[in-house]
């Protein structure tokens, strides 16, 4: 069989949404041409979202500390125990940043934070439960894997039982934060303080077991191979396949690539970020392809812009992400673009899309008053 043969072959099993091997993703990855990944990330995704609506949502990306032991090398953000810069949010600058949130039209806190020694699972308890007691209606998507693995830790407890005690304490969700790649050749030379690739996907499962649906992410485009991204989409693919029956599991998967700017892992490891565009959008394709049993793709227009991220809706994305009222992380390693409500639906309405605001579940949420009263004035514009 020629090479051309084997890839038609490939994509005509994608289509069907079979299980790709990590080698056959390499070859497709490889060798395909974007048009034909396009063409068949975009059809898994009317298989999975079959409209021509594009969702979005109003959060606020919050930290509670950026007190971190972790020493991740492409982390401009965190602070070392003791430094003059080194804080802890209080309640009364989550008020502050909540009800600035509420008016703009959010109701959820994208909530994370450093490995902090001292904050252990009384801590998050008690503030999760404050915030839920002062605010009955915000949803709290908060912390993620690593953290959740430096809990148990501190508390030497288990997985379920961390994950369990925050729920009750009001976590309604839990974001895919901290994947990076995971295979722990790369976490080792980038992240080797954070919890290593598998204990990540066990975190995950747990989660799953007590029913908080979470997202998955990868950063890429450091250090890591097109084998090791191919074998974070086939881990990611396994946990998602043993989630208990009726549990969403990963709602989202979204890719970003690495954010250079000032990180050690550039100045030590050589590490550059050399994502271009095309590439961008053929790993959206890919995720479609290599995932074919999680819903929803999230194109990351944070670190990649407006025109890519159009592309990407063609691609496979079905997601636009958030406007990010407050965004810490990656912003500090150079992403610099930034989306209002009306600019986010404005793009997605360019790409040929009908935008449609969501909250974490992904179910539709109607605009606010005061954005419906925009959307008006703007069709009244365009009607003249």
């Amino acid at each position: 069989m020629t090479n051309e043969a084997r890839i038609q072959e490939l994509l005509a099993k994608a289509i069907r949404r079979e299980f790709l091997s990590i080698e056959e993703g390499v070859l497709l990855f490889e060798e395909a041409s974007t048009t034909d990944l396009m063409y068949v990330g975009n059809a898994i995704r009317q298989y999975h979202v079959p409209n021509n609506t594009v969702t979005w949502i109003i959060d606020r990306n919050s930290n509670t500390t950026n007190v971190c032991i972790a020493n991740c090398k492409f982390c401009n953000f965190y602070r070392r125990p003791g430094h003059e810069e080194a804080y802890v949010t209080t309640i009364e600058e989550y008020k502050k940043k909540i009800e600035e949130t509420f008016e703009l039209g959010g109701e959820q806190l994208l909530l994370q934070g450093g490995h902090h020694p001292d904050l252990g699972l009384e801590y998050y308890c008690k503030l999760f439960s404050e915030l839920k007691s002062l605010y009955p209606n915000l949803k709290l998507h908060a912390l993620g894997p690593p953290e959740i693995a430096h809990i148990t830790k501190l508390e030497q407890s288990t997985h379920i039982e961390v994950l369990t005690a925050l729920k009750e304490a009001g976590l309604d969700s839990l974001p895919g934060a901290g994947a990076e790649i995971l295979n722990d050749r790369v976490r080792r030379l980038i992240s080797k303080g954070k919890c290593g690739g598998q204990e990540w996907l066990d975190v995950m499962e747990a989660a799953h077991k007590v029913d908080l649906t979470t997202s998955a992410t990868m950063m890429f485009g450091h250090i890591e191979t097109n084998e090791e991204r191919m074998e974070h989409f086939v881990r990611l693919r396994e946990v998602q396949e043993r989630k208990p029956e009726g549990a969403k599991g990963f709602l989202a998967f979204i890719p970003w690539p690495f954010m250079d700017e000032d990180t050690i892992l550039k100045k030590i490891k050589r590490a550059r970020n050399t994502c271009t565009g095309d590439e961008y959008v053929r790993m959206i394709a890919m995720s479609r392809i290599m995932l074919p049993n999680v819903v929803n793709i999230q194109a990351s227009w944070l670190t990649v812009g407006k025109k890519v991220a159009q592309v990407c809706l063609h691609a496979g994305a079905n997601d636009f992400g958030s406007i990010m009222i407050e965004e810490n992380v990656v912003s500090a390693a150079g992403a610099a673009f930034r989306f209002t409500a009306d600019g986010i639906q404005e793009a997605i309405t360019e790409a040929g899309y009908t935008p449609q605001l969501r909250n974490q579940q992904y179910d539709y949420r109607e605009l606010p008053q005061n954005m419906r009263q925009q959307e008006l004035d703007r069709e009244a514009l365009i009607v003249d």
